[in-house]
């Protein structure tokens, strides 16, 4: 748990970083946070957008097909190019 200096300059990067983002799905994905946190949000699949719905599925059936690969092969495949 961070101590009270702590959380309150992570808030302060945090509100920050927010004003700068110009990304309409992470500014929506934040607001379902948000919602949910107040008990406000029912089902977060309802609070994204489409295209990161097609995205989540489109990764649990790269998961089902066996199509994924771990950290280290990752990081080799973006070392190689």
């Amino acid at each position: 748990m961070m101590n009270r200096s702590a959380s309150k300059s992570t808030k302060k990067e945090l509100v920050i970083w927010i004003e700068s983002l110009n990304d309409d799905s992470i500014i929506a994905l934040l607001h379902s946070i948000k919602l949910s946190s107040e008990g406000k949000s029912g089902d977060w699949w309802d609070e994204i957008t489409e295209s990161d719905r097609v995205n989540i599925l489109s990764g649990i059936r790269d998961l089902e097909q066996g199509q994924t690969m771990n950290s280290k092969e990752f990081w080799k495949e973006i070392a190689n190019g």
